[in-house]
């Protein structure tokens, strides 16, 4: 990730939220909402992008439909703290089809797994063999999901 040194404008901060509040729109819906020419917009956008301040564009998707009926957040505790640990686990877990994020805490838990999978046994499963069989963890804890929503609002720092 970059760090970006530059400030952003109003027009830059309006095209963010426009983006923010729905990943789906074309440059030149974004133009309209913004008061740009399709071109400027385009170019902003892209300098967004390399400047590091646009990472992604990710979509949602309605994980019930792909059978996700379960969703989880998982706390674990490791013995050991060092880098090279720390790293391997949340290395290790993020290619796993049942996880969606990886939060690296401070605290009294060192990550929070964000899961999602199909039934209750799939849930056990994963647990004992993804994350309680390996030997630098020394506590989980599973906490179910009811219900998650993703507010759609740039946060504004100023």
């Amino acid at each position: 990730m970059k760090n970006p040194k530059r400030t952003l404008d109003k027009i830059d901060l309006d095209i963010l939220a426009a983006m923010y509040a729905d990943p789906s729109l074309t440059n030149k819906d974004i133009a309209m909402k913004v008061k740009l020419a399709p071109s400027s917009s385009l170019e902003r956008i892209k300098k967004l992008q390399s400047d590091g301040i646009i990472e992604t564009m990710n979509m949602q998707v309605n994980l019930n439909a792909l059978g996700g009926h379960i969703q989880a957040m998982i706390s674990v505790r490791l013995k050991d703290h060092n880098r090279a640990t720390v790293d391997n686990f949340q290395k290790s877990l993020l290619p796993m089809p049942e996880v969606l994020n990886v939060f690296h805490m401070g605290g009294e838990n060192d990550f929070f797994v964000h899961v999602t999978v199909a039934d209750s046994i799939h849930l056990r499963d994963f647990i004992f063999n993804a994350i309680t069989a390996r030997q630098e963890v020394s506590h989980v804890e599973t906490a179910l999901v009811y219900e998650h929503q993703v507010s759609q609002t740039l946060p504004n720092f100023t």
